[in-house]
């Protein structure tokens, strides 16, 4: 339910609300807007009967139901748009952002030298894998903590944040001391588990969208990070599984409207694992922020003939640098600015 509090509400009337609230065994959600308060109560809607009871409190205007199964997702509760700060960067505002980097941290100087030309090209954060989930057992499985040092170097020469996958609930505390966005990969979109553990974690979410996911359970694995108290998720949108095979996956362009219409988190759109082929993210990429995407995730490797992982998807950095050039027009026609 949201409770809606009059114009000019006091400090003790929305106190008093959310006390109340939290006697029923609800947990509370406050948003300040710039006219009045409004505070979503989250639970079992088993007692909406009784929440509906509010509007009797001095400074309530009005008790709404829910009606959507993300509540702290949902622009119902959160009406305006979320702008997350990420190591002093904002995320989902007017700026573009793009995260690039290789799919593995294979070594100490590949890390740096992407970092570096990407840093020159425009790109706003720098990915790389310390852990990595693969389909075979005998694929390279990442660096672990080793790769997570040579991150945190690259971040130390470059100023550019680090967003790096975490896989399981027991890493979580190690990648939080080395990253600065903790990546949740489209593998483990519906691991509970890990959801619950990153959303107590002191480090903002970069959420990605499985393959064989619907929209609503996306915004229902954002749901459980909110839940847990963080809020400062990003949602990317990287390709679903269809009968079409030109491609790797095809990529859900109307997933990004759709999901700015839904909630208020940031959309992003992984065009690299959507498509699986570097020819074709330059203009998965345009398309991407045509569509309203707040930012891209692009893969970008020195010699992708020799990565160790997805080396097919990955734009050599001069590349990368002429994507960052091409998108100018579409990002001016969108209102934003890179």
């Amino acid at each position: 339910m949201i409770v809606v509090m009059k114009a000019g509400a006091t400090r003790e009337a929305i106190d008093a609300v959310v006390k109340r609230i939290e006697e029923m065994s609800y947990r509370s959600h406050i948003i300040e807007g710039v006219e009045r308060t409004v505070i979503g109560a989250i639970g079992d809607e088993r007692g909406k009967s009784r929440l509906q009871a509010l509007d009797a409190m001095a400074g309530v205007e009005n008790v709404v139901p829910i009606l959507k199964p993300y509540k702290l997702a949902s622009t119902q509760i959160h009406p305006d748009r979320s702008v997350i700060s990420v190591d002093g960067a904002s995320v989902g505002g007017e700026r573009i952002g793009v995260i690039a980097g290789p799919c593995s941290v294979e070594n100490r100087d590949q890390i740096l030298q992407i970092a570096r030309e990407i840093k020159s090209g425009g790109a706003t954060m720098l990915r790389g894998g310390a852990f990595k989930p693969r389909t075979s057992p005998y694929s390279f499985q990442g660096l672990g903590e080793e790769g997570l040092q040579y991150l945190t170097e690259a971040r130390e020469e470059t100023g550019l944040p680090i967003v790096t996958e975490v896989m399981n609930p027991e890493d979580v505390d190690l990648v939080e001391r080395y990253a600065d966005v903790c990546q949740i990969g489209a593998r483990n979109v519906q691991n509970f588990s890990l959801l619950k553990r990153v959303g107590r974690a002191s480090k903002p979410v970069f959420l990605k969208r499985g393959m064989m996911t619907t929209l609503e359970e996306f915004l229902m694995s954002a749901e459980y990070i909110l839940s847990e108290g963080n809020p400062r998720v990003i949602l990317c949108e990287r390709g679903i599984r269809t009968f079409e095979t030109a491609t790797r996956n095809t990529l859900d362009i109307s997933a990004v409207p759709v999901l700015q219409a839904e909630t208020h988190l940031p959309v992003f759109v992984d065009p690299s694992h959507a498509c699986g082929n570097w020819r074709l993210v330059n203009t998965l990429a345009r398309a991407a922020v045509a569509a309203g995407a707040d930012g891209l995730m692009i893969e970008v490797h020195a010699n992708p003939a020799e990565a160790m992982s997805d080396g097919g998807q990955s734009l050599k950095p001069k590349k990368f640098a002429q994507l960052m050039k091409d998108l100018v027009p579409f990002v001016a026609a969108a209102g934003r600015s890179l």
